[in-house]
């Protein structure tokens, strides 16, 4: 079994569309495999799968390196995903499947000036998104790991771009088109399940297309301006 570092958090028709979702996406890595596999979602949203046949020792990895992997268990000193699960005055919350979640303090986080609300609203950061973390153990506090760090600052140096939670790759692509934005953007940039990152073009203002899309979205919405 392998948990993913994506969390499913809608509920209703939305959270059935997001399994298909998942389970779609998980037979486009695997399906060439010789096993089968089955999804779960734990208590704290955290999808399972089990995978079983010939092939599944490689299916567990390659849907880890996917999607990122939920652990039971975390060392001082290596990288780990979790979500980002709540942000107060000192630092973030991130839920890698530990209950209590870990705290990357502000000074940890390697964002630039500013407080954890003003860095989240810099960076479009959405709530449950994925983040890489290197975890400090019982003696150092955890940090902010440098792919999460180069991601970031890399999404304030290219095109504008409106980052979205509570919503599948393809609904929010739907939503855009239907909307009448098939022209003001590039793609939609997967971040986890339920969270995605709308490239904008280059001529695309993102305040103004969240203006635009925002009604039709049931999601927190953040803009990235370069």
């Amino acid at each position: 079994m392998v948990v993913l570092a994506t969390k499913l958090y809608v509920d209703g028709d939305a959270r059935q569309r997001s399994l298909d979702s998942l389970r779609s996406l998980v037979d486009n890595e695997i399906g060439d495999l010789d096993v089968e596999f089955d999804i779960g979602i734990r208590h704290d949203d955290f999808p399972s799968v089990t995978i079983e046949g010939d092939d599944a020792t490689v299916a567990r990895n390659v849907l880890g390196e996917e999607f990122g992997e939920i652990v039971p268990d975390l060392e001082a000193s290596e990288t780990y995903i979790g979500t980002l699960e709540s942000w107060d005055d000192d630092g973030f919350v991130l839920d890698a499947g530990q209950g209590d979640g870990v705290r990357i303090p502000t000074d940890q986080l390697g964002l630039g000036q500013g407080t954890p609300a003003q860095i989240r609203e810099r960076y479009g950061l959405v709530q449950h998104v994925p983040l890489e973390f290197v975890y400090g153990g019982d003696d150092e506090p955890s940090r902010l790991a440098e792919e999460a760090q180069d991601r970031l600052y890399e999404w304030t140096r290219g095109n504008g771009r409106l980052n979205v939670n509570s919503a599948t790759r393809a609904e929010v692509r739907a939503t855009l088109n239907r909307a009448g934005h098939a022209q003001d953007y590039v793609t939609v940039e997967r971040l986890g399940l339920l969270e995605q990152s709308v490239i904008c073009t280059e001529d695309t203002d993102p305040p103004g297309l969240l203006a635009s899309v925002g009604e039709y979205l049931p999601a927190e919405l953040r803009c990235v301006v370069p």
